[in-house]
């Protein structure tokens, strides 16, 4: 019954955000419709992570919101422990206390989710939520990006982001599943070995 009654209030209060004026300013702590669906991070009680995963994903389908939240996520991992000589593999939350959720912004999807029981607010400036990145997006592992790059075995490459950006180096090996190439960086006056992932190069003509 508390779920319910949870889940009753914050329709309600999103109802009433209904009621909110878009225009092209501010008004209140609004602000414009984003485009494009973006992934956000809110922040939850403790331990109520997947609570909220639950009540929002219910939330959503009963406001047929789908098309504005469209996907919510609890990031875990598996980590293997062995306890009286037997494998024992526990999954636990990669970010305690935060939930993903990929969604459009506006005023009644802001208010669905930071009116859900359980959510403390999203991360970001003030009230207004802050997008993660597409990088960050990949190196979170939360969707796989997958890089076509026009280059092969030989091909000199510039490394654009990470500890070695501004070198230039030769391409020696290529691993297309893993989105990933090794090359050699002259770094105080020695060949060093590095492995780059495809987002950290750009080919040089």
């Amino acid at each position: 019954m508390s779920d319910e009654k949870d889940l009753r209030q914050t329709e309600s209060s999103v109802q009433r955000s209904s009621l909110a004026k878009e225009n092209d300013e501010n008004p209140q702590g609004f602000w414009r419709r984003s485009k494009e669906p973006k992934w956000y991070v809110v922040h939850t009680y403790s331990g109520h992570e997947n609570k909220v995963k639950v009540n929002l994903e219910k939330l959503v389908e009963n406001r047929g919101m789908q098309d504005l939240v469209l996907q919510v996520i609890v990031p875990t991992e598996d980590r293997v422990e062995f306890k009286d000589n037997q494998r024992v593999v526990k999954t636990r939350k990669i970010f305690p206390g935060y939930v993903l959720v990929k969604m459009i912004v506006t005023n009644e999807s802001w208010y669905l989710v930071r009116n859900t029981q359980g959510v403390t607010g999203f991360v970001g400036e003030g009230s207004e939520p802050i997008p993660l990145t597409d990088e960050e997006v990949r190196r979170m592992g939360i969707e796989k990006t997958v890089i076509v790059l026009n280059i092969a075995v030989g091909d000199m490459v510039k490394i654009i982001s990470g500890p070695f950006k501004g070198f230039t180096g030769v391409v020696e090996e290529l691993n297309e599943d893993k989105q990933t190439l090794k090359t050699k960086v002259d770094m105080f006056g020695r060949s060093t070995p590095v492995e780059l992932e495809f987002d950290q190069v750009d080919k040089l003509n």
